[in-house]
């Protein structure tokens, strides 16, 4: 007898999942979709009776980013703290085209692409209420000039 086998492996979840307070979550998934290409988890936003978003989810790559409202758990967004207090590093395949898009979409760029420690080429960016993001592409999947 033939072993009937899944159409669709089981999603592994990613064992760490960082969280992010915003003052205004729509606003913020919008950005980081149209900035950094993150993709909102559809079936993750958590909404009030009024219509306001309370938590979601964005997917990047293999990972996951909690979008969440300020005051849970005691965290505040960049914008009401007065600074940044982490950053998160992401690894992706076109550092300079990414670049791109996040200018052009209104990134705040702290500092512009550039080679760092013969590893890897990477850029820093700061969102609509501060959160501070790296971007880097390691320089053996770079493509050569």
């Amino acid at each position: 007898m033939a072993t009937i086998q899944p159409e669709l492996e089981t999603r592994r979840r990613p064992t760490v999942v960082p969280q992010l307070p915003y003052e205004d979550i729509r606003a913020a998934l919008s950005f980081l979709e149209r900035a950094f290409g993150f993709r909102e988890v559809a079936t993750s936003r958590m909404v009030n009776g009024d219509g306001r978003i309370l938590h979601s989810y964005v997917e990047v790559g293999n990972s996951m980013i909690g979008i969440g409202s300020q005051g849970a758990h005691g965290a505040v967004s960049p914008k009401t703290a007065g600074s940044a207090s982490q950053y998160i590093s992401v690894y992706i395949d076109d550092i300079d085209a990414h670049y791109e898009r996040a200018r052009a979409a209104g990134a705040r760029i702290d500092r512009g692409p550039h080679d760092h420690a013969r590893e890897y080429r990477v850029y820093e960016a700061l969102d609509l209420e501060g959160h501070r993001w790296r971007f880097l592409q390691w320089l053996h999947d770079a493509p050569q000039a």
